[in-house]
């Protein structure tokens, strides 16, 4: 098989939880585990560090991946989903795996897929480890799909584990209250591993400071860490985040990083806090290492969507914040921005309760209303139904290009365009 048949096998024979949705999601590790034994055990042979969280988990990773490459370090990266290429997922020192690395991968152990039937992600993740194992990575950057305690990478021992924040996404999984679904993210702490945990939250802040100690992992809040990091100069959120960030390094330190929104302030403050982390474990970590890989994040690993200015006439932006906190997090940005009129692309999926994101959305925009192109799309029809009912009006379109278009097209010199909802709708607009 070539590539592309490869790609075409693995998304018709395996389930795909981005596409499809809870009936891909595995309770338990025994298919990863098999597969992990089939390959040698390649999760035990290499270090790695664990990021989880609801929001930001993402960027954390990319950020860390990066400092860490600028330091010298051969490193690995892992996340999910994928915008446009799928082995966006699996990276060495930014670079993604080769089309030939996944073709034979899956030609190797086609035959135990199809004894063991495991999901699509349980197949990624296997092919990432062993990927980061043949070359040899010095660390690796290991983003949690979904969850913590029963998701796929939750096999490796890493050195550090990091969890952003908790909250409501993935209910119909992870839990109805935010307790409950701290306690499955709290599921990568690891016995005698430090955690840094991104923000201090008061309602699941004992879920995580119970699990360190039970298991006598050292806890840090990020959050609760000393600093005085500020934003230097919001205005400049179109290019970068400029902050003066002195956490447990230099006082005098500025920062600026090439991923704009000012949400990012957060996950700044995580990613330096672990990074004190790691040089406490011996890692050669500057802070001309840190400055120089944060200014150019987007260059060394590839990410978008954060926040990504698509083109300036008419202003077009698009960010992948999905959930409640996440497009809190947008809006707030959105804020920053002088612009006329605001034109809202958006698209989201079936599988979630959109309730709470549209009773966030300004009344005060015009609405453009999307499928996304996976089988878990919402109608686009059900969402304009649904916004109606919170005041939020607009037309309906065939896909996300049509709508990306009509908003482009309507939009005036001085308006602002912005598209996001899901991560899918991201995936076809950049």
């Amino acid at each position: 098989m070539d590539y592309q048949a490869t790609l075409d096998y693995l998304y018709t024979q395996l389930p795909v939880f981005t596409r499809v949705g809870a009936s891909a999601y595995k309770e338990d590790l025994t298919n990863t585990i098999a597969l992990l034994d089939i390959l040698g055990n390649p999760e035990h042979q290499f270090k790695s560090i664990h990021v989880g969280g609801t929001n930001g988990k993402g960027s954390t990773s990319h950020m860390l991946a990066a400092i860490l490459q600028v330091a010298g370090y051969k490193t690995g990266l892992y996340t999910s989903p994928h915008l446009k290429d799928f082995r966006e997922r699996i990276r060495i020192n930014g670079e993604m795996i080769s089309e030939q690395t996944v073709i034979d991968f899956v030609a190797l152990y086609k035959p135990d897929f199809e004894r063991i039937s495991p999901s699509f992600f349980e197949m990624t993740v296997a092919l990432a480890f062993e990927a980061f194992a043949k070359e040899q990575v010095d660390i690796a950057l290991i983003e949690v799909g979904l969850g913590g305690r029963l998701d796929s990478t939750n096999v490796i021992n890493p050195l550090l584990s990091v969890i952003t924040n908790i909250g409501w996404d993935h209910m119909n999984l992870l839990g109805d209250t935010l307790p409950k679904i701290a306690a499955e993210k709290a599921g990568i702490i690891k016995p005698n591993t430090p955690v840094v945990i991104g923000e201090y939250q008061q309602e699941v802040a004992d879920v995580f400071i119970q699990k360190a100690k039970d298991l006598k992992a050292g806890l840090v809040f990020a959050s609760d860490v000393k600093s005085d990091v500020t934003i230097l100069n919001p205005t400049d959120h179109l290019e970068y985040l400029d902050i003066n960030a002195p956490q447990n390094t230099n006082p005098a330190l500025n920062i600026k990083v090439d991923l704009p929104g000012t949400y990012q302030l957060k996950n700044v403050r995580t990613v330096l806090t672990a990074v004190d982390e790691l040089r406490k474990q011996g890692f050669i970590i500057t802070d001309e290492h840190v400055t120089t890989a944060l200014k150019q994040v987007k260059k060394l690993t590839g990410l978008h969507g954060r926040w990504e200015v698509l083109s300036h006439n008419p202003l077009t932006i698009c960010d992948t914040g999905h959930n409640p906190e996440g497009i809190t997090e947008v809006l707030k940005n959105i804020a920053t921005v002088k612009f006329n009129h605001l034109h809202f692309v958006i698209g989201m999926v079936n599988d979630k309760d959109i309730s709470k994101v549209l009773s966030l959305l300004p009344t005060q925009a015009t609405y453009y209303f999307c499928r996304p192109d996976i089988p878990r799309g919402l109608d686009a029809e059900a969402i304009k139904e649904k916004a109606a009912a919170f005041g939020l009006m607009g037309e309906a379109y065939s896909s996300v290009k049509e709508a990306f278009h009509a908003a482009q097209a309507k939009a005036a010199s001085n308006d602002l365009v912005f598209a996001g909802g899901s991560t899918f709708v991201v995936a076809e607009v950049v």
